[in-house]
């Protein structure tokens, strides 16, 4: 090898060196921001141009000595910021255990969901029809909003719990002027006069809040969809719920089908479009029971 082929492979090193901290120096300065992303195509084109200029080539040579060379680079769309940062495992698991829920004891569930849906379609669904028929829209939203009002222990409790304390005093506002002005609840005035708009808290909700997860998916019979941290909720709720309180067993009984009849009557053709938009019924409602009760505890 001669003296002149050493000299220029030296040469020829400085100048790679030269590129690559030039080439280091603009994607520090591109993605400071970011603690790890791919560089994009324009800063990779515009890298090369910049070594290209460096080395010996046929292009034309200016006055000043300058080789000069023209190279177009494709406009690329950059990624999205989401997507350059990728999430952590601990957010992907928090994420995933937000959304799935476990189902052991699934073949028993399908077995209640199945007698469920058999005693709306054959005795629930009827007499609410038969109910709608008779009984006018607005007496039975009226009915609706007395059960609602008394209800209002649940709902209080539970946001005081959850440190919600603007929630309980409108919870305690909307008590006192439908209760009074609304004659019992049947009329929401404080909702349609002074814009109190009513909450939706209750003990699953609370617990969900301080970080209890479902734990388990469980289809109870009559009652429909839950989880263990829901049934212990539902518990606890039952203390809250003037109706439970009414004597004999059979009158509050009475009172809660009643409750139920005049809800479906509200809501009669939802648990149909829900089957009918679902491949698997049961996956299905179990998936947006799941998903409802996640946005109920986020609120």
């Amino acid at each position: 090898m001669t003296k002149k082929n050493v000299i220029g492979i030296f040469v020829m090193a400085g100048l790679l060196m030269t590129g690559s901290a030039r080439a280091e120096g603009k994607m520090d300065q591109g993605f400071g921001t970011l603690e790890a992303g791919p560089v994009s195509v324009m800063h990779e084109k515009t890298i090369r141009s910049e070594l290209a200029l460096s080395e010996p080539t046929d292009g034309a040579v200016s006055e000043k000595g300058a080789v000069t060379k023209e190279e177009v680079a494709p406009q690329v769309k950059e990624a999205p910021e989401a997507d350059t940062v990728p999430k952590s495992d601990e957010a992907k698991e928090e994420s995933a255990e937000e959304t799935t829920i476990a189902d052991p004891i699934e073949p028993v569930n399908r077995v209640v969901f199945e007698i469920n849906d058999k005693v709306y379609f054959w005795a629930l669904k009827p007499v609410a029809k038969g109910y709608n028929a008779v009984v006018p829209e607005p007496v039975r939203i009226s009915v609706r909003n007395f059960f609602r009002n008394i209800a209002m222990p649940i709902r209080f409790v539970n946001s005081l719990l959850q440190g919600k304390f603007k929630g309980a005093g409108t919870e305690l506002a909307r008590f006192g002027i439908n209760t009074t002005i609304g004659l019992v609840g049947f009329f929401d005035v404080a909702k349609s006069r002074f814009d109190l708009n009513p909450s939706n808290e209750d003990l699953g909700q609370t617990l969900g809040f301080y970080g209890m997860g479902g734990l388990m998916y469980i289809v109870w019979p009559f009652i429909g969809p839950s989880t263990v941290r829901d049934t212990i909720g539902l518990a606890g709720d039952s203390f809250l719920n003037p109706v439970n309180y009414i004597e004999p067993f059979e009158a509050a009984f009475g009172v809660r089908a009643y409750e139920q009849i005049n809800k479906t009557s509200l809501e009669l053709g939802t648990y149909e479009d829900l089957k009918a938009a679902s491949l698997e019924p049961y996956i299905g409602v179990r998936d947006a029971y799941i998903q409802f009760r996640k946005g109920e505890i986020n609120k």
